[in-house]
């Protein structure tokens, strides 16, 4: 038993995870979102069943969202590379002041309501499904990315709201890069390389505020799960790269339509939540 869940639920439960990290591991291939979008919902809904006080069931997600996405986001970010489709003059731009984006979204998380969390996860999501669903190649705010100060400003931003939300940072540079006519593939590409320097401190940010919290499962050290965290990683790694080859092969439209439609779904699940 723990927490009252028999063992058998407990098995239908780590069943479920395995799936969930095939679907990650794919879709942090084919988005460069670094799964997080996926996990943390489902993530969310295993913390219910299994009785976790909701006062940490969710920022317990997102950290635990964050220190699975370490390897895919690893092996996701390598597959684009070795395409040559990473950008390494923005990603270097940006290495700095999405780390420190980072460790505030962190520091917040330790006295964040969750309804915090869910709110700029939906705000986030649906901006960026309205642009992939409805836009089209006239939908621009400059022809090419800033330079300097406003360029590293909008990587404290995506640290930030990807700390805040779990993420690789994927959903919102894809929507950055792209208003500023980049094409979808390298903006994936690009965003796969952020979901390393997201991940590695934001799991050691999420642990630093869950320290000492009451309500957490044994398992956990501060806001991450080991249970989580061991089930899903390898179905990740196993199918992270079919999702590089996906990205690839797609039509640029297929693959907006496609991101848009996933990214809709997630949001639609948080405002449920919120709603009930």
């Amino acid at each position: 038993m723990l927490n009252g869940l028999p063992i058998a639920d407990l098995a239908v439960l780590a069943v479920a995870l395995l799936a969930a990290g095939a679907l990650t591991g794919v879709l942090a291939g084919l988005f460069g979102v670094g799964g997080g979008a996926v996990i943390v919902p489902i993530l969310f809904e295993v913390f219910g069943i299994l009785g976790i006080d909701d006062e940490v069931r969710m920022p317990l997600a997102v950290g635990t969202s964050l220190a699975i996405i370490i390897p895919t986001s690893i092996r996701s970010f390598r597959g684009h590379y070795l395409k040559g489709a990473v950008d390494m003059s923005v990603l270097r731009a940006w290495a700095v002041p999405v780390v420190l984006g980072v460790v505030l979204g962190s520091l917040i998380a330790r006295y964040a309501d969750p309804w915090l969390f869910m709110l700029v996860f939906i705000l986030v999501a649906g901006v960026n499904a309205i642009k992939l669903l409805f836009g089209n190649e006239k939908w621009r705010v400059a022809m090419d990315l800033p330079k300097g100060l406003a360029l590293r400003a909008y990587g404290g931003l995506i640290g930030l709201l990807s700390a805040l939300m779990g993420i690789g940072g994927g959903q919102i540079s894809n929507i950055i890069m792209t208003l500023h006519n980049r094409g979808i593939h390298q903006a994936v590409a690009t965003s796969a390389g952020l979901g390393v320097l997201i991940s590695v401190p934001g799991a050691l940010g999420y642990i630093y505020a869950g320290w000492g919290r009451e309500g957490l499962p044994p398992d956990a050290i501060g806001f991450v799960s080991l249970l989580g965290l061991i089930l899903v990683v390898p179905t990740t790694l196993l199918t992270a790269q079919i999702g590089v080859n996906l990205a690839h092969a797609w039509p640029k439209r297929k693959l907006e339509v496609a991101f848009g439609i996933f990214l809709a779904i997630v949001c639609a699940r948080f405002v449920y939540a919120i709603l009930t």
